[in-house]
């Protein structure tokens, strides 16, 4: 560190509280070029090895952080739970097995791993053909009770219900309750349409019309799929407009309920191994007497944290908020809520104004201060766990939600920043490396109806910090 900004540091540190160095000019200046008022912005920069900020504005104040709320989530997931945690999901069964049948139901026991696919329960099930069981003479059952059930409507936050990211929390979650489809323009007015995750239970009624013209950003908005009723089963009804120059692309969507989606996979699954089951899918409850048969172990949380970070999955983050709860099971938000913040006054980060509703960000519910924000940023870089923290941050210009933005700036490969947004909502929140040394903590919070335009604004704060703040 210069010897300019050491004294620089030194005098903030004789100011009263809540003083400190002046917004930088470029900040301000975007800031006015998007009539976002100062009120309605919240910062606070501080050295990693400094007593005081050398930026403070509207510190204290409670803002919506959005997508920036998965720092508090992440955070306490590892220094919790550590990086090594694991979810197990459990095969069980009170059954025996003669000559290739099980001799009742089969039990599938989610522990609430937020990267469960569609491979991993193929692999399960594989497993079993591969011991001989060709036949299940009863149901597989779902055991979700790892997570309380909630009454969850996923069309309530902004009304695209179909969207994964508005999947609920659940205790036995496969594939993000998605099913994966590829589209493609074809000859005349119409769009091939193909289900590439194993599903039966439905046929696809594709009455997608091909539009000639643009490919438009919302393109997904414009694609439904709906669920019917029909003679034989059901109808998956996919609808809507596709244009043709938005070519072949993949396309995510969650239409069917928690039941019906896992049904439906792991039917779909165990047929294709040519196994055979005499009841159904079902919802259900693991007997205590149960015996484990098979058990697949996810991938570590400290892999789960990068997923959750880099590319804002909000699906995880509930699931990782979930399984914060150390109460009596089943797991809900508020025994969550409860462990994070006692965990919080053990580290000496005091965040009175702190509201955790999902531990995502997707909320509307959800405040946290800049203050607070820094000062956990700053307790974590303290930690044993700091550095799969730090390398679950997007880098700016290099990769996550930062890959498009700071490229060619000072920032880029210097700036590890948490992005959010939701509507009236704007944030980052991570750390800054200048060339002389300098480390910081960032936070700048944006709470306003012009929000969306403030994202050159905090650009310019994170540019000016990476540059050495001249």
């Amino acid at each position: 560190m210069s010897f300019y900004r050491r004294l620089l540091l030194l005098f903030l540190t004789l100011l009263p509280l809540g003083v400190a160095a002046q917004l930088p000019d470029e900040f301000r200046r975007e800031l006015t070029s998007a009539k976002i008022p100062l009120a309605s912005v919240a910062v606070v920069v501080q050295g990693l090895d400094a007593p005081a900020p050398i930026i403070s504005h509207n510190a204290q104040q409670p803002m919506n952080p959005a997508s920036v709320m998965k720092l508090v989530t992440t955070f306490a997931a590892l220094d919790l739970l550590g990086p090594a945690y694991t979810w197990p999901t459990r095969v069980l069964s009170e059954a025996a097995v003669r000559d290739g049948v099980l001799a009742g139901h089969l039990y599938l026991q989610g522990s609430g791993d937020p990267q469960l696919a569609s491979e991993h329960v193929w692999q399960l099930l594989r497993q079993l053909r591969a011991r001989g069981i060709e036949r299940i003479d009863g149901d597989i059952v779902l055991d979700r009770t790892a997570f309380a059930a909630v009454d969850f409507d996923p069309a309530a936050f902004d009304g695209k219900p179909l969207r994964p990211y508005n999947v609920g929390p659940n205790g036995l979650l496969l594939d993000f309750q998605a099913l994966r489809f590829a589209l493609q323009p074809a000859e005349g007015r119409s769009v091939n349409v193909f289900l590439e995750s194993p599903a039966s239970g439905f046929v696809l009624d594709n009455q997608l019309r091909l539009q000639e013209g643009p490919c438009a950003d919302n393109w997904r908005d414009r694609i439904q799929l709906q669920l019917m009723p029909a003679a034989s089963g059901q109808r998956l009804v996919a609808s809507g407009d596709y244009a043709r120059q938005c070519g072949e692309r993949s396309l995510s969507l969650a239409p069917l309920s928690a039941d019906a989606h896992a049904a439906s996979l792991i039917a779909s699954v165990w047929q294709e191994l040519g196994g055979r089951l005499t009841g159904r899918v079902r919802d259900g409850v693991t007997p205590a007497t149960a015996q484990r048969l098979l058990q697949h172990e996810s991938l570590p949380l400290s892999h789960a944290v990068q997923g959750v970070n880099k590319f804002s999955n909000n699906v995880m983050a509930r699931q990782l908020f979930l399984s914060l709860d150390d109460s009596a099971a089943p797991a809900t938000a508020a025994g969550a809520g409860r462990r994070v913040q006692a965990w919080l006054a053990t580290l000496g980060v005091n965040a009175p104004e702190l509201v955790l509703d999902n531990g995502s960000g997707l909320s509307r519910r959800e405040r946290i201060s800049a203050a607070s924000l820094n000062a956990l940023l700053r307790t974590a870089w303290q930690r044993p766990v700091m550095p799969e923290f730090l390398a679950s941050l997007p880098l700016a210009g290099i990769d996550g939600t930062m890959k498009k933005r700071l490229k060619n700036s000072a920032a880029s490969g210097r700036a590890r920043i948490k992005t959010g947004y939701l509507n009236g909502v704007r944030s980052a929140a991570g750390y800054v490396f200048d060339p002389q040394g300098g480390r910081y903590a960032v936070s700048v919070l944006i709470n306003d109806p012009r929000a969306a335009d403030g994202v050159a604004a905090i650009d310019a704060l994170l540019d000016w910090l990476a540059a050495g703040g001249r």
